[in-house]
């Protein structure tokens, strides 16, 4: 279903995309898991091979692609194998949209250029310990001081945290709640800001999850990211294409689970015959299929809306549930077709079942999704 909103330079990145994994990625998936990382020259490598400029204007070294070739590149590297790889790699996606959209020309051509040629690795920061879904609760402080402002607090669920050069972060800056939240672009190396656990995770091995300290953490007035306390509805924006790229990442699982169990079934035999023969093994793939190709078709048209410009927060919100919804299923389901090789760690499928558990928590939950689609539909009003 995706193929209908593609053109020819969608096709041709996800030909190019797809060689590149195979080189570079699949080979060493299993490996990466079980070491829980990936070597951080891979950030160059998908730079060189421009798979992290895209979507990126081309006046800061990206090739001006739109949100399908970002999707084309996103299901590529899931389908190497490692999630986590595809994930921690792809961090920028939802740390340079802020700078883009709220920065200055020099911030602009200071902070996202490095992070395209792969040479520098962008985080956002969001969640707290004492805050997550509910990000006006936020409580990591930011006072202005002279030229800098002075950090203070801590963050945690932060996908490439430890390995980070400049982290987009969101503070505290005015009064409580949503409307005194600004976000900061701090860097490494800045006094007072250090990496605290390297989080240990169900799924998702292979990327770097950490937690963050500030600690009178001195960061430049000159980072701040648009004007003081209006970071709140640049976060909000900035779900959109967050939960976009978890759809379909839940898409790309979905898919490969799929035919992870479909190549088992046809070469396992139980009773002299491949186990595809029986009925309910058959019927319990199609249903599979089903889901799978209607989380697609959904999650593409909605893309489509997006691509046009569209207000589609309720329905990325929808799509975001069906597609990892969808995504739950077709793991488990998988699991299940592999019996007792299912529960091996050696197959994909474990490792996918895994994944997948963190898509209805990680860019909102499943409940909170459930919200802003009852509000924006005027339910309960």
């Amino acid at each position: 279903m995706l193929s209908l909103y593609l053109d020819e330079t969608h096709v041709a990145l996800q030909e190019a995309a797809t060689r590149w994994v195979e080189r570079e990625v699949r080979p060493h998936a299993e490996a990466w898991e079980e070491a829980n990382a990936f070597p951080r020259a891979l950030y160059a490598a998908a730079g060189a091979a421009g798979l992290i400029g895209a979507t990126y204007p081309e006046a800061y070294g990206g090739a001006g692609g739109d949100v399908f070739h970002g999707m084309v590149i996103t299901e590529a590297l899931v389908r190497g194998g490692s999630v986590g790889t595809a994930v921690g790699l792809g961090s920028h996606a939802i740390a340079l949209p802020p700078i883009l959209t709220m920065g200055t020309e020099d911030q602009r051509r200071r902070f996202v250029p490095p992070v395209i040629r792969g040479e520098k690795v962008a985080a956002l920061a969001i969640s707290e310990p004492g805050a997550g879904s509910d990000v006006a609760g936020l409580s990591c402080r930011a006072v202005r001081d002279g030229d800098v402002y002075r950090v203070t607090g801590s963050k945690t669920f932060i996908t490439s945290g430890a390995r980070a050069d400049l982290v987009v972060t969101a503070v505290r800056t005015g009064e409580p709640g949503h409307g005194g939240i600004s976000l900061l672009v701090i860097e490494k190396g800045t006094p007072g800001f250090s990496v605290g656990r390297s989080l240990r995770k169900m799924g998702w091995w292979a990327s770097d999850t950490a937690e963050l300290h500030f600690e009178d953490c001195p960061v430049p007035a000159a980072n701040l990211l648009g004007a003081e306390n209006a970071g709140f509805l640049a976060i909000m924006a900035n779900f959109v294409p967050e939960r976009l790229l978890l759809a379909t990442i839940a898409v790309a699982m979905a898919r490969l689970a799929l035919d992870e169990a479909e190549r088992y079934v046809r070469e396992r035999e139980a009773f002299g015959r491949p186990i595809v023969g029986f009925q309910v093994v058959r019927h319990r793939l199609a249903e599979m299929a089903t889901r799978e190709a209607a989380a697609r078709a959904f999650v593409a048209s909605v893309a489509e809306r997006y691509r046009r410009g569209e207000d589609v927060i309720a329905e990325v919100a929808m799509a975001k549930n069906h597609a990892t919804d969808a995504c739950l299923h077709v793991c488990d389901q998988a699991v299940q077709l592999h019996g007792g090789y299912g529960y091996m760690r050696e197959y994909v499928v474990e490792r996918l079942y895994r994944d997948a558990r963190i898509l209805p928590i990680g860019g909102g939950t499943s409940e909170i999704m459930r919200e802003i689609i009852s509000r924006r539909l005027g339910y309960g009003r």
